[in-house]
């Protein structure tokens, strides 16, 4: 079955939501946050659906005159891991973050986040910060940050490209 990927819309947010509630147990963004990243953050919340079913979303924030992206948050349904849906979900944001004129795109992670953390690195995401007590319950988290090229495209294996003017608007 194929996956569908395009830009959150407003109805989108209830199952944000919930997807948000099973995925993290701290630090979780409110459907009043959804709704201020679909309408009025500077950013992408991109969602991939299967069957009409929302199994992940990925969320990147730029900010105006850097080059800089930052990925906010990836979060993908329990029973959709292992399908490299994070993979081709980090890939569509590095290909938004490029079209946006962003030469690198940095984030956080749990230290505790082992599946997330072999993600980054494998997808070329270097270490390069720990912050002490960044989440709610205390955790640390580890920085990192890709210097993504000019030419990057979105690999043709990942599906569908997710076109910048199809956003709603102007997206942890």
């Amino acid at each position: 079955m194929a996956l569908f990927f395009r830009i959150a819309l407003p109805t989108d947010v209830p199952a944000l939501v919930a997807l948000e509630q099973r995925c993290f147990s701290t630090d979780r963004l409110s459907a009043r946050s959804f709704h201020w990243m679909i309408g009025r953050a500077h950013g992408y919340l991109l969602v991939a659906e299967q069957n009409g079913q929302l199994l992940g979303y990925g969320l990147v924030l730029f900010r105006r005159g850097s080059s800089l992206a930052r990925l906010y948050s990836i979060a993908i349904d329990e029973n959709a891991r292992g399908m490299g849906l994070g993979k081709q979900l980090l890939s569509r944001i590095e290909a938004c973050a490029v079209q946006h004129a962003c030469t690198c795109l940095r984030l956080e992670v749990r230290t505790d986040n082992p599946g997330a953390l072999a993600l980054y690195e494998r997808n070329g995401y270097q270490r390069f910060a720990v912050i002490d007590d960044y989440y709610a319950d205390h955790c640390p988290a580890l920085r990192l940050e890709k210097t993504i090229p000019p030419t990057f495209r979105c690999p043709a294996n990942a599906g569908p490209a997710t076109p910048v003017d199809a956003r709603v608007r102007n997206t942890r």
